[in-house]
Order: structure tokens, then C-alpha cells, then sequence
């Protein structure tokens, strides 16, 4: 054996003791097999696997028998080397069954609707618009039941142990994952003028007006999918809309779904030209840890969404100073929890489209493939816009995204925007792959560390008084504020990139280090950061 995979075990041995003092409930819980479902709109999503040799297909054998021998407690994401702890979940009878109902009973439930925040396109036939979303049934289950299937989710607590306003969010994502979906039904939409949507720092929601007409009645075309799912542009009636190829004004509609309370959201109506951001959510525009299990799970499930830093200005700010800026949102957490996730965007930063993981993307390859699958259609629906591009390295899939699109759609990425999580936070292990970023104009991606710093006021005598930010530049740099984004300016030239394009933050210095990405060594990681973090390195999805 290697000296490398003998130092590896090594670190590895509190493993073992570790997971000697788990949870008991926890082992008895066996995931459900992942389903991945055809539909009818998503149709090109493809999962391409490239296998590293050397060292990391050694690392990959020795983390996996050891997670193997350790049984089906560790989640299936670790040894896959995916941060995603919301996987598996159950559909359909697996749902139905986990809640103890009958078929009657489900009869007799009334139909909900989760309708997406989409976009609309203009071609020379008009507006087409994007619907999407999720048909279910909601059934009534007791409190009890409900904190049985949440305790499911939670690593090292109990709901009980939750503080009041935690478990009601709790169980309140709880119920949104047990529902049952359903297949074959059609859905209806109202459209009408929308006053605002999301907050800005202006009143009308950021960079978009309210039209002066659009009011009409959509009969989606497809029925459902056996997921219960619906996702198709529709050409829609012009009806006082101003046209795309005469305006440049993104233009707002809210969409209400006929017959349902809940089936309501902000549609957007976006020119051919222009600029978009497409952000990712999880670590950069909010406090999550994906990369630490336990931290990640409790920050999703229980505590309240709070922003990261000053992003919330930052995105305010560019929702004022930048003419016409469509907001595209995109997450790959699966549809039924992302509730949550659109209401704190539309309280803390500017109103736009969304996109989720469908219910038919639910292993872990799928979930690896579904971003690249939405990114490619985001672009193809707006070949004339350009593109900022924000997420942070702790996304795998992200690594391999970004600088694919500047590649497959030359001219039409702006700026790429990555928080670089490991220079932030400690607790992040996740190694990553820069190097599709070689090929790349080095002035066109940039990665940060902080959006805007904040610095306490100090005080000087009178004749010592002096502004900070004046006298040092460069010590008192904030990363992303204040760049001309607009006019190509992304990259700050204060923040040292340094950046060597291959494998950063491997175990045991074996990835090529660089000011952009310091590789901690510091022993307050848990034991299953270590081990997601090693699943990582081996999978070698990138």
C-alpha cells in the first residue's frame, strides 16, 4: 500500500469510533431507491463521466471500502462525493405509504399547485412563455407523524431539541416533501399586470416595469408527467404587452393558477438583448455550509435563511445602476422544498425567474447533470444576451459549468463571479477543479472572498485624521463592489487571483496551492467533512 493511502487511512481511523456513538434510528433508516422518470420537456439532460487515474482513483477505492464496510448510515452524497443532503427522496406510493393513508383518502384530498417563477422569450411569432412546476396533493398528517419523518433529516438532534420557530419550519419542510404528486392533469393560468415583485431597493422590484396590459387565460398544453410535473414555453397573447424587438423593459406578470390558493408567482417577459445574472443561492446568496453536513441540514431545514455578507447590497445595486438586468435564480434543490428559498429571495434581493431540480433529476449523477441541462437552456432561449455568471467553488458542478458555457456559447458570458468558500470558511474541505478555467480571458472571471467589506469606525486626532480607504487602497478593497460589470470590468485588480489550473485543497497538500485557494490544515473539521471531502477528490465527476 502507498504511503499516501496508508496516511489517508490514517485519518481516517476516528472514523470508526465515530460512528460507533451514531444515532440508532439513523442506521435503521434505508434511502429509497433513486427513479429517474422521462419527461417530455426535458429531454437532452446528459451526465458525462470523466475517470482521473493516478492517485485519485486509489483515494477513491480505499474511501469507498471503508464508507462500505461503515453500512447504509452514511448517505449515499458522501461516497459520491456530492454535497447534497436533501437526495432521495420519496415519491408517489413511497410517499403515500411513509404516511400511513389509503387510495381513498388521496381521492378525496384537494390539488395544489407549485408554480415557478418563469421567463418569457420573444420571437417573430410573439412572447413565449415559460411555465413550470409541480401538481400534488397535501394530506393531513399529525404533528407526531410529522416529527417522526422530520427526525429522518436531522444528523445529531432531534426536532424536539429545536427551538419553537425551528420546529414549525421543520415541519413545515417536512409536509412539503411528503406529498403525493399527480400525473395527468391539466393545469390553467391567469395572467395579469404585476405591480412588484421582490425587494430591490427601489419600490418596483428591481429591473423590470409593469405592463399595460397582458390580462388572459393559459391552458398549459401537456398534461402532467408521472411526476406530477409541468414545464413548456407557451406563446401567449400580446394584449397591450409591448413587443420584445420594439422595448427594452423586462416586463412583469403574475401568474395565478386556477383553482389553487398556493399556485401563484412572477413571470418575466425578457428582450432579446440585454444583461442576466444567473445565481446560484446555496453559499452565496445565503448562509447554508453545504460542505458541512450537519450545519448545512439545520441552516436548510430549521433556522431562518439568513443572507451572506453584503451580497444583498451588492445585487441592489446592480439592480439599479444596470439598465434593464434580468435576475435568473438557480438551485439544484429538488422542487418540493425550494418554497422557502423563493420566499427569502423575493424579501432579500431583487424579484426574477427561477429554476429548481425536477423531481425525474433525483440520483446523484442526474443531480450533477440537471444545472448544465438548465444553464444550456437559459442561453439558448437568449443567444443575444449576455450573462454574469455568480456562484462559489464549493459546487463541483459549477466548476465544470461555468467555463464550459464561455466556451460552448462564445461572446455571451459577461463575467464569472465564484466565492472562493475555502479562503471564507474553514469548515469548507470540498476540493475543486479549476482548470476549466485555463483556456479562458483571465479578465473575464474573478475569484472573491468577500462582496463589501465592513470596517469599524476609528477615530484619529484631529491632526492625524485621515479616510482609511484613501490612504490604503488595497487594504481597504472591497472585491465586487464598485466593478463596471456592464462594460466587461471583472476583475478586481487588488484581489491576488494567483490561481494554478488543476485540483485545489486535496488532502495532504497533493493538489497545487494558490493565493486564490489556501488549503487549510487546521484540525476543527468533523469526521464527515473528511470523508465528504476525500468522496469528492475520488468521484472525479469534473
Amino acid at each position: 500500500m502507498s504511503p499516501v493511502i496508508s496516511a489517508i487511512l490514517f485519518t481516517l481511523v476516528p472514523l470508526a469510533s465515530a460512528y460507533a456513538v451514531l444515532d440508532p434510528r439513523a442506521a435503521a433508516v434505508v434511502p429509497e431507491q433513486p427513479l429517474i422518470t422521462p419527461s417530455p420537456t426535458l429531454q437532452h439532460a446528459v451526465t458525462k463521466t470523466v475517470h482521473r487515474r493516478g492517485i485519485l482513483d486509489d483515494v477513491k477505492g480505499d474511501v469507498n471500502g471503508i464508507l462500505s464496510d461503515l453500512g447504509d448510515a452514511i448517505p449515499s452524497y458522501v461516497a459520491s462525493g456530492v454535497p447534497n443532503f436533501f437526495q432521495d427522496f420519496p415519491v408517489g406510493q413511497d410517499a403515500q405509504k411513509s404516511l400511513g393513508i389509503n387510495d381513498d383518502q388521496v381521492d378525496a384530498l384537494s390539488t395544489s399547485v407549485l408554480n415557478i417563477p418563469g421567463y418569457g422569450n420573444w420571437t417573430d411569432r410573439g412572447w413565449n412563455l415559460r411555465f413550470h412546476g409541480n401538481v400534488y396533493k397535501q394530506p393531513p398528517t399529525s404533528q407526531e407523524r410529522l416529527d417522526d419523518l422530520a427526525n429522518i433529516f436531522l444528523i445529531g438532534t432531534y426536532i424536539k431539541d429545536l427551538a419553537p420557530d425551528q420546529q414549525a419550519q421543520a415541519r413545515n419542510l417536512t409536509a412539503s416533501i411528503f406529498v403525493l404528486q399527480q400525473d395527468n392533469e391539466n393545469v390553467t393560468f391567469n395572467l395579469r399586470p404585476a405591480p412588484t415583485a421582490g425587494a430591490s431597493g427601489e419600490p418596483g422590484g428591481g429591473g423590470a416595469v409593469t405592463p399595460n396590459g397582458g390580462n388572459q387565460q393559459v391552458r398549459f398544453p401537456y398534461p402532467t408527467t408521472s411526476q406530477g410535473d409541468f414545464d413548456a414555453f407557451v406563446q401567449i397573447e400580446s394584449d397591450g404587452l409591448a413587443d420584445g424587438n420594439s422595448t427594452s423593459d423586462i416586463q412583469r406578470l403574475n401568474v395565478y393558477t386556477e383553482g389553487s390558493d398556493i399556485g401563484n408567482a412572477t413571470a418575466y417577459l425578457v428582450p432579446p438583448t440585454g444583461f442576466s445574472i444567473i445565481s446560484d443561492i446555496d453559499d452565496i446568496l445565503r448562509i447554508t455550509k453545504i460542505y458541512q453536513p450537519k450545519e448545512g441540514l439545520l441552516n436548510s431545514f430549521a433556522r431562518p435563511f439568513v443572507a451572506w455578507k453584503n451580497m444583498p447590497e451588492i445585487y441592489a445595486n446592480w439592480s439599479r445602476s444596470i439598465p434593464d438586468f434580468h435576475f435568473h435564480y438557480l438551485t439544484t434543490t429538488p422542487e418540493q422544498i425550494t418554497r422557502n428559498y423563493m420566499d427569502f429571495i423575493y424579501k432579500t434581493y431583487p424579484g426574477g425567474s427561477f429554476d429548481t431540480r425536477p423531481l425525474n433529476f433525483s440520483d446523484v449523477s442526474a443531480t450533477l447533470s440537471i444545472r448544465k441541462f438548465l444553464l444550456d437552456k437559459v442561453f439558448e432561449t437568449f443567444p443575444k444576451r449576455k450573462f454574469i455568471l455568480m456562484a462559489d467553488t464549493s459546487n463541483s458542478d459549477v466548476m465544470k459549468d461555468y467555463p464550459q458555457l464561455a466556451k460552448d456559447f462564445p461572446g455571451q458570458v459577461q463575467c464569472i463571479f465564484l466565492r472562493n468558500t475555502s479562503a471564507t470558511d474553514e469548515g469548507d474541505r470540498f476540493p475543486y477543479d479549476t482548470s476549466g478555467f485555463q483556456d479562458l480571458d483571465k479578465n473575464t472571471y474573478m475569484f472573491f472572498k468577500v462582496p463589501v467589506r465592513s470596517y469599524p469606525p476609528i477615530s484619529f486626532p484631529r491632526p492625524l485624521n485621515m479616510n482609511l480607504r484613501t490612504k490604503f487602497p488595497k487594504l481597504m478593497q472591497d472585491d465586487l463592489k464598485g466593478l463596471d460589470i456592464q462594460n466587461g470590468q471583472c476583475v478586481n485588480t487588488t484581489i491576488a487571483q494567483n490561481l494554478t489550473f488543476s485540483w485545489q485543497g486535496l488532502p495532504f497538500g497533493l493538489g497545487k496551492k494558490s493565493a486564490a485557494a489556501p488549503l487549510y490544515t487546521t484540525a476543527t473539521s468533523c469526521w464527515v467533512g473528511m470523508v465528504v471531502a476525500m468522496g469528492l477528490a475520488a468521484a472525479s465527476f469534473l
